[in-house]
């Protein structure tokens, strides 16, 4: 056969470079400069001893925004929704019982992983755009003695709604089972405990409050839910994320055992977000969040347009505001796109066409934002 003497040529296609966008949406949110600055630093070996290094830097600063002591908390390679599926398929065994709190779109997404898992799920059910009824899990737990798994998210990024983490998990303990919590909207921009909680198994992501790019799910596991992946009957029904491998190279002493090929570069910038968030101050972070939800909050008033979630269990960086009468849902947030480059959040499930969701996230959690999307709802509705 004879060997071509030329290639074919290839498609020809311009240069993307992405229109520049102020996202408010749910995330994922601005990034910083000097986090995407991090990210265009020369990509070395996933082995190599400078990037074991940055690896051990990036568990101690993850432990930090967790709030944890807990030497298992690492970012797994993948987004949020890896994160989630990480903690049931190592902590959940086909026949096992699993209590989940659904108020909202992720909890639903729970009970399927615990489906997959070959779990039982026995859910506890409040309306979308309230919190997580403590009574509810107590009395579903009394009549499910033989729960191994209690989860809940702390968060809804559906809905905007924060809830009671610290009482959820204290009722799963006093009956004995392990839990699983959302953090994915939480971490960062609101109180999250995992050691004065007791919390088992947590995940997040990197593109919201931790103000990264998409692609990283930090989680931590605590010592016992260390144990229970030991002494499991089954096998972990995924080879990716089962913590027995991964744990070498995460954690491997004296030397890192293959596992895959970790996303260096993305790596980079996540430990440059979490530099950030040191160098501000968790609570600084905190008490931020918070002063952009009551300046949003008032500039809403103004315009007419009311929040969804009650005050007492409203998440600060996701604020679920109604749509007012007689607007077009998707014909507002486009001309928001179009005239102004900023993205705002549509409902999802059962909120669909009823609400918008405004995200204030990490670095996104600025006056200058608020100002902008105020003054822009205020043009478009007018």
């Amino acid at each position: 056969m004879d060997t071509p003497t030329s290639s074919l040529p290839g498609p020809q296609v311009p240069v993307f470079n992405p229109p520049k966008r102020l996202l408010m949406g749910p995330g994922p949110t601005d990034v910083p400069e000097r986090v995407l600055a991090a990210m265009a630093r020369p990509t070395i070996g996933h082995l190599d001893p400078a990037f074991v290094e940055m690896m051990e830097q990036v568990k101690t600063l993850s432990r930090y925004v967790f709030q944890t002591s807990n030497p298992l908390t690492f970012p797994i390679s993948a987004p949020g929704s890896v994160g989630m599926e990480a903690c049931f398929v190592n902590l959940v065994e086909p026949g096992d019982t699993v209590v989940v709190c659904v108020n909202g779109v992720f909890g639903l997404r729970m009970v399927e992983n615990v489906k997959r898992c070959g779990g039982t799920p026995v859910i506890v059910e409040d309306a979308w755009g309230e919190a997580v009824d403590p009574a509810k899990l107590r009395a579903t737990l009394k009549s499910h003695p033989e729960t191994k798994v209690v989860a809940f998210v702390q968060a809804e990024t559906s809905t905007g709604v924060l809830s009671d983490a610290q009482t959820l998990a204290g009722i799963a303990h006093e009956h004995g089972a392990l839990v699983i919590m959302d953090c994915v909207t939480s971490l960062g921009g609101v109180p999250v405990l995992i050691d004065a909680w007791g919390i088992d198994a947590a995940y997040s992501c990197s593109q919201k409050c931790l103000s990264c790019t998409p692609g990283l799910a930090p989680v931590t596991f605590s010592p016992r839910a260390i144990e229970h992946v030991y002494a499991r009957k089954t096998p972990v029904q995924s080879w990716f994320l089962d913590l027995n491998l991964v744990m070498g190279y995460w954690s491997g002493e004296g030397g890192r055992t293959y596992h895959h090929t970790a996303p260096i570069n993305p790596l980079y910038g996540l430990h440059e977000a979490l530099r950030m968030i040191a160098e501000e101050g968790l609570e600084s972070a905190w008490a931020r969040h918070q002063r952009m939800h009551d300046l949003l909050k008032a500039g809403l008033g103004e315009l007419g347009i009311e929040l969804l979630v009650k005050p007492e269990a409203r998440l600060p960086q996701v604020n679920t505001v109604l749509i007012p009468d007689g607007c077009n849902d998707a014909a507002v947030r486009k001309q928001l796109l179009t005239e102004y480059n900023l993205e705002i959040g549509a409902g999802l499930g059962a909120l669909a066409g009823k609400v918008w969701r405004i995200g204030m996230l990490g670095y996104g959690a600025r006056e200058e934002n608020v100002q902008h999307c105020l003054s822009a709802l205020r043009e478009v509705l007018r």
